[in-house]
This record gives structure tokens, C-alpha cells and sequence, in this order.
């Protein structure tokens, strides 16, 4: 079995025939997509920011996942009933005859207790200073692998966090785009990554009640 870290884009586009979209619409309808930002939300953002700030050249990758990471993430709140926030948790399949699996850094899945269908790959990316591999090639491997689970039925959506800057990503078929850096310790800018995160939230929940349907056709 190959590992997501093994990956490299190029690789990646080469093994499975990928292409890479700079327009496509399914990421521009995510990254445009509208959110309430709420005064409390605001605060907290602030606050957050201002710790980032103060140490993202500093912190190790799990440093910054606790710091920053997951607490954006748990503003979110995309713990619900039918799909929750899972960190780390083993995630494999089988990709054009070749197997491939890890542990992704946080996959937003359906599922309660334990991830069942992922939506959502996140890669968090060490620190800011001398980073190792290609985070952009170990997410992509992880979607494709979710897309595998969820039969091509639906888009995938994964975010990378490199330090202080943030890439999301999406994965129809066989062409994936990345979206330009969102840079964290701005406020204009974490603001968008907040409000992008929201929207995948009400994205992934439409995704619950299409999956639904697809399971009450097929019986």
C-alpha cells in the first residue's frame, strides 16, 4: 500500500491521469459562496489571528493544530448528527488498481462515532519553516481515495494549511484545481477562510440528504 505521504502531485498526474483546472466551477462556487459571520464568531477569529501571529514560526504541527487549526475548525461546529470532524483517523482504498491509505490530519465524514463516507480532506502541514514532501500531492491521494468511497458520485473538497496559509482544493472525475493562499494572520483573510468553511458545511449537509436518497433508490 502506498501512503498519501508518498505522493507528489506530479506523481499523482502522471499515475492516474489527472489534469489540473485553474477555473473550475465547482471550487468558484465554494470560494464565493456567502456565510454569516456572527459578532461572537468575529471576536473569537480575532483572537485567534492574533495568537497565530504571535507564534506560526514557531509552532510544530501539533502545536499548531491545537492552537489554531482546531479551534477554527470547532467554530465551525461541523460536529452534527449525520457527519462530523475526524482527526487522524485510518482512511483506504483501492485507486485504478493501486492501494492507497494513511491518516489524514482531519477528514470531515458521515458518520457519528467513527468516519463512514468522507466529504473532506484536510492536510495540516507541519510548520511555516523547512517543510518536508508536498502537501498539496498527500490531500489530493486522500480525496482520491474518498472519491473512490463515495463512487464519483459527489465532488471532493480538501484544504491543505501551510504555517499561516491555507489552500483548498477540489476533485471532480479526473481534474482537481487549487484555490490561490489565504493567508491566516490577516483578518480580511481569516475572515474568508472562516466564512469558505461555513459553506462547506451547508455544502457537506446537502451531500448527507443526496447520499440518503441514493441509498433509499438502490434498495
Amino acid at each position: 500500500m502506498r501512503s498519501f505521504k508518498e505522493w507528489t502531485l506530479a506523481e499523482l498526474d502522471r499515475t492516474f491521469s489527472l489534469t489540473f483546472t485553474d477555473d473550475n466551477p465547482v471550487l468558484k462556487s465554494w470560494l464565493a459562496g456567502q456565510a454569516g459571520i456572527s459578532p461572537f464568531e468575529q471576536e473569537a477569529l480575532h483572537s485567534f489571528r492574533s495568537l497565530l501571529a504571535a507564534h506560526v514560526y514557531d509552532w510544530n504541527e501539533t502545536e499548531l493544530a491545537y492552537n489554531f487549526i482546531g479551534p477554527v475548525m470547532a467554530l465551525v461546529r461541523f460536529s452534527t448528527k449525520e457527519f462530523n470532524f475526524f482527526a487522524e483517523r485510518p482512511l483506504s482504498g483501492t485507486v485504478d488498481g493501486i492501494e492507497m491509505g494513511g491518516r489524514p490530519d482531519g477528514i470531515i465524514a458521515s458518520g457519528f462515532r467513527e468516519p463512514q463516507q468522507p466529504y473532506f480532506c484536510l492536510q495540516e502541514y507541519k510548520k511555516e519553516k523547512d517543510p518536508e514532501g508536498d502537501p498539496a500531492g498527500q490531500v489530493l491521494a486522500a480525496m482520491l481515495v474518498a472519491q473512490e468511497i463515495n463512487q464519483h458520485r459527489l465532488p471532493v473538497y480538501g484544504c491543505y494549511v501551510k504555517g499561516e496559509v491555507w489552500h483548498f482544493m477540489t476533485l471532480q472525475q479526473r481534474a482537481y484545481s487549487i484555490s490561490e493562499g489565504y493567508l491566516a494572520t490577516r483578518q480580511a483573510d481569516l475572515q474568508d477562510i472562516f466564512r469558505i468553511l461555513k459553506v462547506l458545511k451547508a455544502i457537506i449537509s446537502s451531500f448527507a440528504g443526496v447520499l440518503s436518497d441514493f441509498k433509499h433508490c438502490e434498495k
